[in-house]
């Protein structure tokens, strides 16, 4: 299992339910990297996809407290353990959000792929800063890349030990 996220120089992802950037350039990376995998998400990501419909040409699991959601489109899952048992064997499984669904996820997850941003965004909600924890380790980093006044790179986390 992966995780795709994006995030400022201090690990936030998001603020008022919405990204901290609009970076074209890696919209474009989330969609080749996940594009034919399935991701797994809240249900409060998906309001903020457009139309509030899950993802195209992927497969779609949201996660959900609410017994009656029905999402067209959609598997919907009460726990991570249901979760993980729908994708365990697939291949291409990434975790695409909110900070609740990183956090149960994460000690699933083998690779994280992260946008670092060079800007502090203002976030409310954050991911865990992985520069800090010793289970993970980098493992590929692109030159630095630049787009509407920003500055960010692609970085991606493999885990070297469990915990």
């Amino acid at each position: 299992m992966q995780a795709i996220v994006a995030v400022d120089e201090k690990w936030g992802i998001g603020k008022n339910g919405a990204l901290l950037f609009h970076i074209s350039a890696d919209l474009k990376r989330f969609k080749q990297l996940t594009l034919g995998g399935t991701v797994i998400y809240g249900h409060k990501t998906l309001d903020t996809f457009p139309g509030g419909r899950p993802l195209k040409g992927r497969s779609n699991v949201v996660l959900s407290r609410d017994e009656q959601l029905q999402v067209p489109d959609a598997v919907v899952c009460h726990s991570v353990a249901q979760a993980a048992a729908l994708v365990a064997g697939k291949a291409d499984v990434f975790v695409i959000g909110g900070t609740s669904i990183y956090n149960a996820f994460l000690p699933l997850c083998e690779t994280v792929h992260v946008t670092k941003v060079a800007a502090d965004g203002g976030a409310d909600c954050t991911f865990p800063n992985l520069d800090e924890d010793p289970h993970w380790a980098v493992a590929e980093e692109s030159p630095a890349q630049h787009e509407n006044g920003l500055t960010y790179q692609y970085i991606t986390y493999q885990r070297v030990a469990q915990g």
